[in-house]
């Protein structure tokens, strides 16, 4: 079973390696195409190809570019009434000879559509009907029946993603535009939620330099965080943390004679509360730790507190 898995994986990456050399010209002027269409890119498909095709249209439109798939079936009955004037059309068929998408040509014609078609055939009556034309031709299906459709559906999927990749290069598509696409995901969080939006403000831990080491332990205890800050609120001198603790208990035999000031951390990292959390995240990877007082650096206030185990 590894073996076959193997020899798929070969197949598909040296079909796709064929469809690499066949990239020309066509490509570049459907990128142009689309990126400069005042309306929305439509993509159309049957079968494998349209499945293919709902995922190119989910990643164009997650990535800047507003694309609506239509299933040629339901363009008949009525949803051809979704296609603009201005709405470039790409069609999938690896054959090119598709009767369901080759019948929707006399009305994109009529309607003055500019059509890119995808197919592994550049003289198919797709390509000889379509303004620009994308070769995704295979050497052959992975299927060991030569069949099913595997290395061809791969080829257009990949060639769909180049379309989207050098569309988002050329609108300049950043971190913070895709997280406002997914603002319920994981990234979009990290990129839009700022650090006051997940600090914790209430019954934050407070001790003075000159507290003795006992007192220390109470107030960590008390306050849930795994440290303490050093001063006032107005003014922070410095942090303990549990790892500072640790290490205290290892290099002093008599704590007792110990205060607060003898293992804090002087000048701690305060970060805005304005900051993103993908920023204040990475300040927290870089230097090795799991918190962070909020407040101002300037005067050393501080206004919460934000641990990264918190996410």
């Amino acid at each position: 079973m590894k073996d076959i898995a193997k020899k798929v994986f070969e197949t598909e990456i040296e079909s796709l390696q064929h469809v690499v050399d066949n990239i020309d010209d066509n490509f570049t002027r459907a990128v142009e195409l689309i990126l400069n269409a005042s309306g929305r890119l439509i993509i159309t498909g049957v079968g494998k190809s349209g499945i293919i095709g709902k995922k190119i249209a989910a990643t164009l439109t997650s990535t800047g570019t507003p694309s609506f798939f239509l299933h040629p079936g339901e363009a008949f009955h009525g949803d051809l009434g979704i296609v603009g004037q201005n709405d470039p059309v790409l069609i999938l068929s690896y054959s090119g000879e598709t009767d369901e998408v080759l019948q929707l040509i006399p009305f994109l014609k009529w309607n003055k559509n500019v059509i890119i078609g995808m197919s592994g055939n550049p003289v198919s009556t797709l390509a000889k009907h379509s303004d620009h034309h994308l070769n995704i031709h295979i050497l052959h299906e992975a299927c060991p029946l030569k069949l099913a459709p595997t290395s061809s559906t791969t080829a257009a999927l990949v060639m769909g993603d180049a379309l989207a990749v050098a569309l988002m290069e050329a609108r300049k598509f950043l971190h913070e535009d895709f997280a406002r696409f997914h603002p319920g995901g994981s990234l979009g969080r990290k990129l839009l939620v700022k650090v006051k939006d997940l600090m914790r403000t209430d019954k934050l831990p407070f001790i003075q330099p000159d507290a003795s080491f006992t007192a220390l332990l109470l107030k960590m205890s008390e306050g849930r965080l795994g440290m303490v800050m050093v001063g006032s609120a107005d003014r922070i001198v410095g942090i303990v943390t549990d790892g500072d603790l640790r290490r205290a208990l290892v290099k002093n035999n008599n704590i007792a004679d110990l205060q607060v000031e003898d293992v804090m951390t002087t000048s701690p990292i305060i970060v805005d509360p304005e900051e993103y959390i993908n920023a204040a995240e990475h300040l927290m990877i870089e230097k090795k730790i799991t918190t962070l007082l909020v407040g101002s650096a300037n005067d050393m206030s501080v206004v919460g507190v934000y641990q990264i185990y918190t996410l």
